[in-house]
């Protein structure tokens, strides 16, 4: 589970199970306040393809003395910023770049590759439609009936 809040400073305080996470209220990278909530989801994107890539290099029996995520994302900013557009308030395209460390041979790696495609949470979540539900709750003070 996720909460967040507003706090001071332009920031989003979020809570998660056992960490605090700080996030700009800017939507991608318009202050220096620090990490954007888009900077997060791609931050998030390439930890996945990390903690996959391991787990699918372990079973394929390949040793990775490192592994490199490089991530750009082509964010559309008109309708976030109240333009008229036909355009999609997300990303128009996401770049994303593995550079993986080591001895095995291409063709394996390639194997690695596909299956950490196959099994990435993140990156299905991309590129698939998936269902959410956004509810929106008005907190109500109680009055004195007198």
């Amino acid at each position: 589970m996720i909460k967040g809040v507003s706090g001071l400073d332009n920031q989003f305080l979020v809570k998660t199970n056992d960490f605090n996470v700080t996030i700009s209220n800017s939507v991608a990278r318009e202050s220096g306040e620090g990490p954007s909530p888009t900077d997060y989801l791609l931050a998030g994107f390439a930890g996945s393809i990390n903690a996959v890539g391991l787990i699918v290099a372990k079973e394929l029996g390949i040793e990775l003395q490192s592994l490199e995520v490089e991530i750009i994302g082509e964010l559309e900013t008109k309708k976030i910023n109240g333009i008229q557009t036909r355009s999609r308030a997300g990303f128009r395209k996401i770049d994303v770049v593995v550079k993986p460390i080591s001895d095995a041979p291409l063709v394996l790696l390639k194997e690695w590759i596909d299956t950490v495609k196959g099994r990435c949470p993140l990156r299905d979540n991309l590129i698939n439609s998936t269902p959410v539900i956004l509810t929106l709750v008005k907190e109500y003070n109680q009055h004195d009936a007198a």
